[in-house]
This record gives C-alpha cells, sequence and structure tokens, in this order.
C-alpha cells in the first residue's frame, strides 16, 4: 500500500490537532508534518515533498493564497487542497488560480476530507459540491468585471470533449458523467485526459476555470 504524505497548515493547533487524528486514523495516509503559516508551508513543503499539503486559507503572514502560489511556481509535485471556514469566501477564486488541486470546507464530514486527500494524491482535483454553486457565481462576477483579455482556444477539443468539460463546470465526478452521457466511466477518464493534455492544463479545477474565462458555459441563476 502506498503511504499519501499529508502536510498540515493551519494557525490554529486545535485544528491541526483535529485533522491529524482523522488521517492517521487511516492505514494509507500519514501526517508528515505541521505548519502554522504561510511561510513554513512553504518552507516545509520544500523541504518534504509532502504528496498533499491540506491549506488553510486565512493566516496571518502569508496566507493560503500567496503560499499556494509559491508551492505550484516553485515546480514542487505536491498537490494543495485549501480549506476555509466558510462555503462563500472571496479568495478560494484566487487559490485555485493560483494553482490549489482543491476545495474543501472545514466542518465537512470526515470521509469527505479522507476521501479528497486520496483523490489529489491521484492527480486529480476536488471542489466541495456544497459550494460549486458559490463559486460558479464568483466566476460570473469576475468575468463581467474582467473580461479574459486573450482565451485560450478551445478549438483541438472534440464535441464529446467539450460536453466532458461543460460537465466538469457543474462539479460532477467521472462517474456521473458517465451515467449522464451513457458511457463508461473508463472512457470519461480518458476524455478528461485529452482534454487536460490538449489544453495545457494541471486538473479539473483548472479545466473549469478555463472553461468559464473562455465563455463556453456561463453560470446560471439560481440560489
Amino acid at each position: 500500500m502506498t503511504t499519501i504524505r499529508v502536510l498540515l497548515v493551519d494557525d490554529q493547533p486545535m485544528i491541526r490537532t483535529g485533522f491529524r487524528l482523522i488521517l492517521e486514523a487511516e492505514p494509507d495516509i500519514t501526517v508528515v508534518a505541521e505548519a502554522g503559516d504561510g511561510h513554513h508551508a512553504v518552507d516545509d513543503t520544500r523541504a518534504l515533498q509532502p504528496d498533499v499539503v491540506l491549506m488553510d486559507i486565512r493566516m496571518p503572514g502569508m496566507d493560503g493564497v500567496e503560499a499556494t502560489r509559491r508551492i505550484v511556481d516553485s515546480g514542487s509535485p505536491s498537490r494543495v487542497i485549501i480549506l476555509t471556514t466558510f462555503d462563500l469566501d472571496e479568495h478560494v477564486h484566487d487559490a485555485l488560480r493560483a494553482g490549489a488541486s482543491g476545495f474543501l470546507v472545514k466542518d465537512g464530514p470526515a470521509d469527505s476530507l479522507v476521501g479528497a486527500i486520496r483523490t489529489v494524491a491521484e492527480g486529480d482535483a476536488v471542489i466541495s459540491p456544497r459550494v460549486t454553486r458559490r463559486l460558479l457565481d464568483r466566476f460570473a462576477r469576475i468575468a463581467d468585471q474582467e473580461p479574459p483579455a486573450v482565451p485560450r482556444s478551445l478549438d483541438a477539443l472534440t464535441a464529446r470533449e467539450l460536453d466532458v468539460l461543460r460537465a466538469l463546470t457543474r462539479g460532477l465526478s467521472n462517474a456521473e458523467i458517465a451515467l449522464e452521457l451513457h458511457v463508461s466511466e473508463a472512457t470519461v477518464k480518458t476524455h478528461v485526459a485529452h482534454i487536460l493534455d490538449k489544453c495545457g492544463l494541471r486538473d479539473r479545477v483548472q479545466a473549469v476555470i478555463l472553461a468559464y474565462d473562455t465563455g463556453l458555459v456561463l453560470p446560471t441563476a439560481g440560489p
């Protein structure tokens, strides 16, 4: 069994302790270190190269957005999952653009946290379904205020790949996309891989950002 090495980053020691207890109860996950701010998170990531960094978004000094940006820009293979107390957080969009591979709220169920870490460690990405609508609303406001200057082309994608990309923007898993498009989950996984490769993207979170930036999909009105 491959062990997933996790770095916990949060300015509250009790929060870190709670997450450590949850994660170290899993046979395939180990916490390699804890950090209380973004500066130490960047340093510890450089020194330890964890598989996943569980990163609080709001911390004194260097926050989670800047720490994520520095980790990603350094070329580190470590993947970042952003954690926030609120399901509507103005910094989430910035964190995803900085290269975070996932976003979860701290009060979510323990199995969602564990599942997200395993998913991200495998090279995929996650966004909590409960915040998808709010995140898309955020995309809509930014698109109105800051239209992309030079959107990347999606011409290389096939019609089916565009269908899959649209489904990704709704936060659907590979299994849910397969059910909706009446194809196998393996086929969906192949389509996602092709989308990322053709567009030069790291993961499905970046694919969602690209879809909104290029106007492939637009957020719909709703609560």
